[in-house]
């Protein structure tokens, strides 16, 4: 095939990126759509790039040495990449290649003025915008300023921050390769940015625009603050008209430089309203034809605006497809189940398969549609309530939403309300028979599971498994199960209210519910203390396991002393739990059980951190201090007027928390358990279609729904290209921060606290866990690299069931996310840690190794100097 070394714009669209890069294939595709001006040019191919740096001397040598370089080591990679950038600078254009480009810019005119702008091939795309990362000049004249410039943007590649971004982001260097746009150079009267959607709140329908005199470098740079308009079907809603006292203009021999405006027009709009209101249409035009939202760099000349760039706005949380043009509003799933985290293909599938209510996937992420249940009074105001208890940020962007004049329709309640056909269910007693009743039937579930998918492969198994999900739902949605969950909600809230009402104190349910029996998952952080006793006494075990790599050690244990006890005590863990993990409500993610290695470090600490004997004392501690918490509430309940009576209220509220409090994590714990079955009889599956040439791997299959995966099945054939764009995808969502409400209209909102009664500068937070304490932060993102000392406080993220076993190792916690009944909280109150959950952005103002008093019982934290 013939190399090609230029193109005109004419001849490119979007869909070159490989030939041209990000920057030169969208310039082609908006030089063909009609109504949109693009000042004339080219683009100097890859194949121009390519055949420059096979004349690059020793670039192998260096581009190896850059590749094994670390990306936190700075001087290294500025020392290699200055070399890089000085070899591409200093070698000569082959003369073939500068007839091409001088023969493009004969016609654009031979002393035309031009701009010369990088267009790398990992640029500008739907889901990484590397803008920035290479370089731009203005304003160049004549094909031997040309020629050197276009050889810059070739070094550009190699600035020492675009090495970084791409060694961080994993993207292989010689994999990139760079294209050079040359264009025309317009003169413009003003520039700016125009985003066709909100770049802050992510509202799809205002479009933001930034204007300022000259060129655009001068708002790019920060030389001036811009005009900014906001737009909403063709009105300007919002502008803002700034002081700009300096612009950049183009030089007549070539270049730029910076001049003062002149007095009397600094405070003049750069743009009129109507010019505003006509830029935005052309931004609309822009955004049809490339299908999502666009960062859009344009000039104004003689009255005529011309495009000179657009790119994705790729921070944008995508929204939800609805199917109409009605107005939705998303409550996050991910809050509530304490895992923000996206999550893969067959992970979000199965999750809305097996889940009590339609859910929506976006951005990786899952959300329910509340917008009816908003609409209605009692049913908005039932929706307000329980999710404000869970997470009072999510109650708080709702009422945002609903402030909003008609976004959320208004409707009348439905029906007369009242109890359901039948009357309402019997009050459920104080029993503890009760809980062993509903374990009991979740065990046989999940038993009657196991036994009977063993036989079911091929499509049998999906059929198989759809009735699987049935039973599934059955058991969550059990009426006894749910009346036990909420009696040990209901008693916590009770006791709070009436204890603050009756004795002016906070959060008293706290300490009353240390050590609650049956829970499964306080039981679990306990447990892994009972296997570090095992493993404790024998010095030989210890220095193994730290340095356990390989999932394989459990059998390498037992050629040590003392290892086959220890192997039998991890792997009766496992057996217990080993389908926790973290993440666990994405079947995708790695099980303890198939990964038992996570499990290594917290075990070393425990040894390291605790005596032998320390769960059962931990656990008889706690039992001992909400005994005494009784007997102190019940005798001071006794001293007021009609105390008798509020002491044996209060006393049955106690015993019914005690009795049912526990039982709040066992249905998660079941479901979890019927995940893992699912998943060792899907993943079986997989392989089949690894042996039959269908898949390259096994794990490829997460990157498929659910249905998708069963129709693999059917047909013997899985879309390569499918996959690859999921694999894609999905790493790009790890950049995006869910919002706890999301509207159709792509708002984004968090929620705020609204409190005035806590310290300046305190992180504001929900209390979950009495109590007050001061320590070491340790700020953990994933529980494999927690290195814990007794005393620490940990802050995290999100804390799901399986971050318990660091729980017994801490003296507090902070969560970015959370609420009083999600997991986290639950279990901080069974072992008396005090917490606060629900801290924006905690893991960022938090920095690892400071200190920092936790405020378990007023919801707050304080950075220590």
């Amino acid at each position: 095939m013939t190399e090609q070394y230029v193109l005109g714009l004419q001849e490119i669209d979007e869909t070159q990126v490989a030939v041209v890069g990000g920057k030169g294939a969208q310039l082609g595709g908006l030089s063909r759509i009609d109504g949109i001006r693009v000042p004339g040019g080219f683009c100097v191919t890859t194949d121009a790039f390519r055949r420059v740096m096979a004349e690059v001397p020793s670039v192998d040598e260096l581009l190896d040495r850059l590749s094994r370089s670390d990306p936190d080591d700075r001087e290294t990679i500025r020392t290699l990449s200055a070399r890089i950038r000085r070899s591409i600078e200093e070698t000569a254009v082959p003369d073939g290649l500068a007839a091409a480009i001088t023969g493009a810019l004969a016609e654009l005119g031979e002393d035309a003025a031009c701009a010369v702008r990088s267009s790398a091939t990992a640029e500008d795309l739907p889901t990484a915008s590397f803008a920035g990362q290479q370089d731009t000049y203005l304003n160049v004249v004549g094909s031997e300023a040309i020629l050197r410039h276009v050889s810059r943007c070739w070094a550009s590649l190699f600035t020492e921050r675009a090495v970084i971004y791409r060694q961080r982001n994993g993207v292989d260097h010689r994999t990139v390769h760079m294209a050079v746009v040359v264009q025309r150079m317009v003169l413009p009267d003003a520039s700016g940015i125009l985003f066709t959607a909100d770049p802050v709140t992510g509202n799809r329908k205002v479009a933001t625009v930034d204007a300022g005199f000259g060129l655009g470098e001068a708002l790019v740079s920060g030389l001036v603050n811009p005009d900014v308009y906001k737009v909403r079907d063709d009105e300007i809603v919002a502008r803002t008209i700034a002081a700009k006292q300096r612009a950049v203009q183009a030089l007549p021999a070539g270049g730029t430089r910076e001049v003062a405006v002149d007095s009397q027009r600094q405070e003049q709009p750069a743009l009129t309203d109507a010019q505003v209101v006509r830029l935005v249409r052309l931004g609309r035009r822009i955004e049809a034809h490339f299908g999502s939202p666009q960062d859009i760099e344009w000039c104004l000349a003689d009255d005529g605006f011309q495009i000179v760039q657009s790119r994705p706005i790729t921070t944008l949380f995508p929204v939800p497809e609805s199917g109409d043009r009605e107005n939705h509003v998303y409550v996050s799933v991910g809050h509530g189940q304490m895992m923000t985290d996206p999550m893969k293909p067959l992970g979000h599938s199965m999750w809305r398969l097996t889940a009590m209510v339609p859910m929506h996937e976006a951005g990786g992420r899952l959300f329910v549609d509340v917008t009816r249940r908003l609409a209605a009074p009692t049913s908005r105001a039932g929706l307000l309530d329980v999710l404000g208890k869970g997470d009072p940020l999510i109650r708080d962007a709702l009422e945002t939403v609903l402030d909003r004049d008609g976004f959320v329709p208004s409707l009348p309640d439905t029906g007369p309300g009242g109890p359901p056909a039948g009357g309402p269910p019997a009050p459920l007693e104080t029993d503890p028979a009760v809980v062993t009743r509903l374990i009991e039937r979740s065990e046989t579930s999940v038993a009657a599971l196991e036994r009977d998918i063993r036989t079911k492969t091929g499509p049998a198994l999906f059929d198989f498994l759809m009735e699987a999900f049935e039973e599934h739902k059955r058991v969550l949605s059990d009426p006894l199960s749910i009346q036990a969950i909420m009696a040990g909600m209901e008693a916590t809230w009770w006791l709070n209210d009436k204890l603050l009402e009756w004795l002016g104190e906070k959060n008293a349910a706290d300490t009353l519910t240390l050590s609650a029996p049956g829970n499964v998952t306080s039981e679990m952080g306990l447990a892994l203390l009972d296997v570090a006793d095992v493993i404790r006494p024998y010095p030989e075990l210890v220095t193994f396991l730290q340095g356990v790599e390989d999932d394989g050690f459990l059998d390498e244990l037992t050629k040590l002393p003392g290892g086959t006890e220890a192997r039998d005590a991890i792997q009766a863990y496992l057996d217990r739990y080993g389908m926790r993990c973290v993440g666990e409500i994405d079947i995708t993610r790695p099980r303890w059980g198939e990964r038992p290695t996570t499990l290594v470090p917290v075990i070393l600490d425990n040894v390291r951190n605790f005596e032998p004997g320390a769960a059962e004392l931990r656990f008889e501690q706690g039992r001992r201090k909400a005994q005494e918490k009784e007997q102190d509430v019940l005798s001071r309940l006794r001293a007021l007027p009609d105390g008798d009576l509020k002491a044996d209220e209060a006393k049955r509220m106690i015993d019914r928390v005690r009795t049912f409090i526990g039982y709040r994590e066992y249905p998660k714990y079941g479901i979890i358990s019927r995940y893992f079955v699912y998943k060792r009889a899907l993943l079986a599956e997989a392989e089949r279609l690894v042996r039959a040439g269908v898949l390259p791997e096994a794990e490829d299959v997460f990157y498929l729904t659910f249905q998708e995966f069963h129709d693999a099945v059917r047909s013997n054939r899985v879309d390569e290209r499918l996959v690859r764009q999921r694999k894609e995808a999905f790493r790009s969502y790890h950049a995006l921060t869910p919002p706890r409400v999301l509207t159709s209209e792509g708002d984004a909102l968090t929620g705020a606290y609204r409190r005035e009664d806590v310290p300046a500068g305190a992180l504001v937070g929900v209390p979950v866990s009495a109590g007050t304490v001061e320590g070491r932060a340790r700020v953990v993102l994933d529980m494999a690299d927690a290195d814990l000392e007794a005393g620490d406080i940990l802050v995290t993220a999100f804390t799901d069931p399986s971050w318990s076993p660091l729980f017994v190792g801490i003296a507090g916690l902070v969560t970015e996310v959370g609420g009083v009944m999600t997991h986290g909280a639950v279990i901080a109150r069974e072992y008396g840690l005090p917490a606060v959950v629900g801290v924006e952005q905690a893991t960022r103002l938090i920095r690892d190794g400071q200190r920092i008093r936790v405020h378990g019982t007023d919801g707050y934290v304080e950075i220590l100097p």
